[in-house]
């Protein structure tokens, strides 16, 4: 009886939501995809829901897998692409990004929440400090990461098309025993990188 409950409470819940961001935000184009970008920020106004205060990164998330499934297609670059590179100039390298990148900072563990309600193991999140998170759909499948400390700013730094000495100084900033050698094999690894550049 308590679970039927819970299941009409949250379906009452979600909607009510989707019926107030209807009549605030009517679509303004005939193509759906974008439309609810800017239910995550409704959300957080939404007085119902601020008792579950990482709903609106979880919905951000879902937007950008979206995103990711739609973007261009596009080949990743090759493990011989940066192995070619020379590792003194290394520094002057810029990186194209892979057009379905896509990246997340949240407070909560949204990851792991998302994670758990996409047809992961139930359990108990006893950390509830925040993740970053990368999305990548190298291929035919998307795929979301958490991100390792560093890993946010050094890949925000290069989307912005700063080179990789800066990205690295960011990264370094943000946490000192930052893994770059892992953090830049992961370009290729995770299809991050569509090329390499000096």
């Amino acid at each position: 009886q308590q679970g039927t409950s819970h299941e009409l409470n949250l379906s009452d819940f979600f909607r009510a939501l989707a019926i107030r961001f209807a009549r605030e935000h009517p679509p303004r184009s005939p193509l759906l995809l974008d439309y609810g970008d800017e239910l995550p920020a409704f959300t957080q106004a939404f007085e119902p829901a601020r008792d579950v205060a990482y709903l609106p990164d979880v919905m951000r998330l879902e937007i950008a897998r979206a995103q990711a499934y739609h973007a261009a297609d596009a080949e990743p670059a090759s493990p011989a692409a940066l192995s070619g590179l020379d590792p003194a100039r290394l520094h002057d390298v810029r990186v194209e990004i892979h057009p379905a990148v896509r990246l997340l900072r949240s407070a909560f563990p949204v990851a792991t929440i998302w994670q758990m309600n996409a047809g992961g193991e139930a359990r108990e999140i006893a950390d509830w400090s925040g993740e970053d998170v990368l999305v990548t759909r190298p291929r035919l499948d998307v795929e979301v990461q958490i991100l390792p400390p560093g890993g946010h700013a050094f890949l925000a730094t290069l989307l912005t098309g700063h080179p990789l000495e800066a990205a690295a100084e960011a990264a370094f900033a943000e946490t000192p025993d930052f893994d770059l050698a892992a953090a830049i094999a992961g370009l290729v690894a995770a299809g991050i990188a569509r090329r390499f550049q000096i």
